[in-house]
């Protein structure tokens, strides 16, 4: 396995592994998920869902035919979670330090370096997608 390869397995297991462990507190409706999902207006079905497809998503990620959906899915997901907190949550969350804005982050650097280091296989992508 060359250096481009392994590394890129390294991001797709930091993404993976993040949006998993948060599947706990999305499935037990732990306090601080439901906080955050009241505060978007979306508790519980949003918490739910979203539980759900970061579920698709890390599984997706982790199958090689699936990887560049997975990655560019999770990239979303992550843009989507960072202006959550800039826009509505703040960077700290029930006085958890900043934690899950800096997960939100580190997911979103490695799903966006794994894209930009496999950008000829995205690009190829969109190709057949619009044609």
């Amino acid at each position: 396995m060359n250096v481009k390869n392994t590394f890129s397995w390294v991001l797709k297991l930091c993404a993976a592994v993040i949006l998993l462990q948060t599947l706990y507190f999305k499935f037990t409706a732990h306090p601080d998920s439901v906080l955050i999902f009241s505060a978007l207006g979306v508790e519980p079905w949003g918490r739910v869902g979203l539980g759900i497809i970061e579920l698709i998503v890390a599984v997706a990620i982790l199958i090689p035919k699936t990887q560049l959906i997975g990655m560019i899915s999770c990239l979303s997901i992550m843009v989507g979670a960072i202006l959550s907190h800039l826009l509505v949550l703040g960077i700290q969350v029930a006085s958890d330090g900043g934690g899950l804005f800096t997960l939100a982050l580190a997911v979103f650097l490695a799903s966006s370096i794994f894209l930009w280091m496999h950008k000829k296989d995205v690009l190829s992508l969109v190709k057949k997608i619009i044609s």
